[in-house]
Formats: C-alpha cells, structure tokens, sequence
C-alpha cells in the first residue's frame, strides 16, 4: 500500500508540476465549487494509477489542480464510498495520496440527513465531531509508521481555529449555519425513522454515508481538517419523508453558493 501511495503520488506531481497543500474533497450536488477554480490540470481518475472511480451521479469523477482564492488547491470532484464495494483503505487512498503530494489542510463536504429537531432542510452545518458507525475501520490492519502512529489521537478531529474562521466568515456574510456531530454509517439505504431516532439519542445532529473515513486517515497523517455539511433532508419524527438521491442533490445544489463562499474565503485566509 505504501509503495501505491508513493507511485500515484510521485504520478500526480509530475501531471500538476506543484505541490498545493489544499485539498478539498467535494461530495454529493456540491462540485460548484470547482466553477471558482482556476484550473490548471483536470485529471480522470480512470487515468490516474490505483485510484478507484467514482460510480455515483453527482460524483463527477476527476482530480483537479488549479487557484482558489489566491492558494493553489488539489480538488477531488467526486469521492468513493464504502457502499460501492470498496475497501476502507480505498475509499481513503486519495486521501494518503495528497498527503504525499504535499497537503496540510483537508476540506470536506458532505450532504447529509437531519437529526436535530431544531434544524432546517437546507441547513449549512460545521461538522465538529464525528461518530464512526462503519462496519471496517479505515486504519484496520498492519500500521505503516510512515503514515503514522498505531494508534492516533481523535480527540481534535476537526480544527477549531478553521471552524472559527468560518463562524466568523459567515456572519460578515449573513450566512446562518449550525455546528454538530456528524455520523457516519455504511449506506447505501437512507435511514429508517427507527435509526434516524437512535443516531440522534446517541448525540448526532446529521447523518451520512462519507467523510468520516477520509477524515479518519488524515488525522492519522496529522492534517488539519475542517468538514462542512448540507442538510438535504430531514429525520426528524414527524418531518420524515420519503426521499430519492435526485433530490438530495437538488437540496444541496440550492444551499452551495453559501458553502462555496464559505470554503473560498476560508482557503482565502489560510
């Protein structure tokens, strides 16, 4: 694993010819962001060596370097999912591989189901912890001490000084947001309303099915990590509705300019 990591690494950096330390990883409805890159290099993630591909509408499926507000940012349009069939240390590789790149701060995006009863559809949420519900553990297996320590500390997952940031961002702004918990679990069945009530006995605000891998790996590699969350639906008693993936993309389309603001003048004041 570590020597693939190193190869697509050392692969990358000759395409871009840079080594940014933002990296972004955009998720469900929310590649806008890359409309405000000046991109310099696109690459397929069919070309790029080990790198799975992307298999779900609304994950374009390509890694782009280029500027974002002045910093040169490594964005990946699309993530991987335990659900399609990967492995734990798949859905993560992209992840290593930036570090090796040359990454320190790691941006996420997520759509994801209400818990909070005193939230709204549509709701832009930073994600201040996490809860791991994923069946296999990212770091399960032989620890590399090159990537780093056996056993990592996840008291600090996500940066306060960049959550800070954005609280203050989005109030110069007029931007509400919320801040909370978010769970991660397998997929790809949206909740019942019976594990919408348990996620949110156990202290979760928003529910998903990413980030919580990713974020995992780069605490391991001791990147700075700032994760932000739109609400696409609701699992709320009594506010539950029946939901489709098309719809969830069109809830976080409509909130993604206040995101896309959000993350462009935070990379800004890095």
């Amino acid at each position: 694993m570590l020597e693939k990591i190193k190869a697509t690494a050392n692969y990358v950096r000759e395409r871009i010819n840079a080594t940014p330390e933002i990296g972004i990883i955009l998720g469900t409805g929310l590649g806008g962001l890359v409309k405000e890159i000046d991109i310099i290099e696109s690459i397929p993630y069919s070309e790029i060596p080990d790198f799975p591909v992307s298999t779900v509408d609304g994950h374009a499926g390509r890694l782009i370097y280029g500027k974002l507000a002045g910093k040169e940012v490594l964005a990946m349009q699309g993530r991987f999912h335990y659900y399609e069939g990967y492995s734990m240390k798949e859905v993560t590789f992209p992840v290593r591989v930036m570090k090796f790149i040359g990454i320190t701060h790691l941006f996420v995006s997520n759509a994801s189901g209400g818990l909070n009863p005193n939230w709204q559809v549509g709701e832009i949420v930073l994600i201040n912890d996490h809860i791991n519900f994923f069946p296999e553990h990212p770091l399960h297996g032989k620890n590399e001490n090159e990537l780093g320590p056996r056993f990592p500390d996840m008291s600090k997952c996500y940066d306060e000084r960049l959550r800070n940031k954005a609280k203050l961002i989005a109030l110069q702004h007029n931007i509400a947001i919320k801040e909370g918990v978010y769970v991660g679990v397998q997929g790809p069945t949206f909740e019942t309303p019976a594990e919408y009530k348990m996620f949110r006995l156990l202290g979760g605000d928003v529910v998903g099915m990413s980030t919580v891998p990713e974020v995992i790996v780069a605490r391991h590699m001791n990147l700075k990590v700032f994760g932000i969350s739109i609400v696409t639906d609701s699992g709320v008693p009594g506010e539950i509705v029946e939901i489709s993936h098309e719809e969830v993309q069109e809830v976080a389309m409509k909130a993604e300019p206040k995101m896309t603001l959000i993350m462009k003048e935070l990379i800004k004041s890095i």
